[in-house]
This record gives structure tokens, C-alpha cells and sequence, in this order.
């Protein structure tokens, strides 16, 4: 063998193995990642409490969703006193089959021995987010399955107040209305789907954390380098911890399920939070 063809073979059996690892093997190795959230105003009783954030499940046809049903019973391990769902239930391709779907994977979710609530993403709206009785239907599902559904409103659990924002790709994005009512007194977090929110002039002066998702951390991320598709404007949003620097706090989960089944040096994550009182 040539030094030429052992090179090119080489290069060859390596980016084999890179593409099976990326498809087969990544997509399904669930990161469970621990992060502190220090909350202002927070009850003592909540001091150390866990919260879970999931996010971006894509039930579909794009990747076997029986996935999912298997991370929820490890994530129940942890026993969870809070539970969120940051958006993106569905995959949408305008086959009805996905609420059948969703209602089987739902039977399994993960939830709060406190309470748990959920929002909305860009496709739970459907068709060019556009479609809502998409969102509709999938609020309805989780509904059923015992997860308070936030659409531009709030939650108080056990003086935890839970604002969720509305999908700012769908058709009923007034987050305003919500962030004019957050009183800084009390122990406040936001749920947003898109961390493009996190630049537009309607938070009314809020101060604390926001926990979004959306990105999957892009999913596919060249190592040292950003990844190269990621679906938001400022593209410094990729995934895990921004300090927006005026008195907000961002954390971007990964992701649990893909737009596409394939991932590398991103894999899919769901958080684990510590409440702190400061």
C-alpha cells in the first residue's frame, strides 16, 4: 500500500466512523448537565429544591421517539420538585399521526412533586408557525397530562412565580402584557422558547433569570469553533450560560430531542437546577 492510498483510506474509515458516531450514537447520549439558580426573594423552603428544564422534544417521524420515553425514566430518578418544558413538543409535518404520538410519549413525562408547566415553541405552531390549532391541540395533550400550559401568563408554585412567554415565531407573541404585571419582590423566573427575546425592548425592566431553548446548541459543533447553523439572530446564543448583563441571567438547554437525528460535540441535555436563595 502506497503512502497516497493509506492516507486516503485512512481519511476515508475516519470520516465513516465520524458520520455513523454523529447518526447512531451521539443523538442518544443524553447529558443530564448541574447548574445552580440563584433566585432573589426566593422562599426558604425552595432553598436547594431541584428544577428540571426540558426542552425541544421533536416527537415525529425524524428520529425513533421511544428515545424520549427512555430519558424521562432517567430523569425521573432525580425526582424532581419542578419541572419545565421549553417548547418544540412536536416536529410538525402536518400529519395528525404526531398527536397520537405525543400522547403516548406524554403518558411518560416527567413531573414536579411541586408542580410542572410547560410553553410553546416555533413548531407547535405548525406550518410556518402559522398554525394554530397545532398549538392548540399540543397544549390540550399536555394539559391532560397534568402540565400547566403558560401562554403569555404565569404560575405561582409554592412562591415560585413562573412566567412563560408565548412563542415569538407563532401568531400570539404579547410577552409585554406579562413582563408589566412581574413584581420584583417576589421570587420570578421566565420561560421563553426563542433567546432572540432576550434583545427585544418588552421586559419592563425585569431582573432575574430566563431559561430558553431552541438552538440545540446547533447540534453539530466543530470543535474550538461555533457551531455553524444555529436558528436565531444573534448568534452569540448557542447554548448554556449568558450573563446578559443587566441584572438577567440566560441559560440555553441543548435540547433533548433533534430537529434531524444527528449531533456532534453537542449532545442532547436536560438540566438539572439547584434553587439557591440569595
Amino acid at each position: 500500500m502506497t503512502r497516497k492510498s493509506f492516507i486516503k483510506k485512512s481519511f476515508l474509515a475516519t470520516a465513516g466512523i465520524s458520520l455513523l458516531y454523529s447518526w447512531k450514537i451521539e443523538p442518544f447520549m443524553l447529558e443530564f448537565v448541574h447548574q445552580d439558580l440563584p433566585i432573589k426573594n426566593l422562599p426558604s423552603r425552595l432553598h436547594n429544591k431541584i428544577l428540571m428544564q426540558i426542552s425541544d422534544l421533536h416527537v415525529g417521524n425524524r428520529f425513533d421517539w421511544h428515545y424520549l420515553i427512555d430519558s424521562f425514566k432517567k430523569a425521573k430518578t432525580y425526582q424532581p420538585d419542578f419541572v419545565v418544558y421549553t417548547g418544540d413538543f412536536v416536529c410538525w409535518e402536518d400529519n395528525p399521526e404526531q398527536f397520537e404520538q405525543l400522547k403516548i410519549v406524554m403518558k411518560e413525562a416527567v413531573l414536579g412533586t411541586l408542580g410542572t408547566v410547560a410553553i410553546l415553541g416555533n413548531h407547535d405552531y405548525g406550518a410556518e408557525w402559522r398554525d394554530e390549532f397545532v398549538a392548540n391541540e399540543v397544549s390540550k395533550i399536555l394539559s391532560n397530562s397534568n402540565i400547566e400550559v403558560l401562554r403569555d401568563s404565569k404560575a405561582e408554585i409554592n412562591g415560585l412565580h413562573i412566567y412563560g412567554f408565548e412563542e415569538l415565531w407563532g401568531t400570539n407573541f404579547h410577552p409585554e402584557k406579562l413582563t408589566k404585571i412581574v413584581n420584583p419582590s417576589e421570587a420570578n423566573l421566565v420561560l421563553c422558547h426563542n433567546p432572540d427575546v432576550c434583545d427585544l425592548d418588552v421586559w419592563n425592566g425585569y431582573k432575574g433569570w430566563i431559561l430558553s431553548g431552541h438552538t440545540h446548541g446547533g447540534q453539530c459543533k466543530p470543535p474550538f469553533l461555533p457551531p455553524l447553523i444555529l436558528p436565531v439572530k444573534n448568534r452569540k446564543y448557542t447554548s448554556g450560560l449568558f450573563d446578559l448583563e443587566d441584572g438577567r441571567m440566560l441559560y440555553i438547554n441543548r435540547a433533548l430531542g433533534h430537529s434531524y437525528q444527528v449531533r456532534f460535540n453537542c449532545r442532547p441535555e436536560i438540566t438539572i437546577f439547584t434553587l439557591k436563595s440569595i
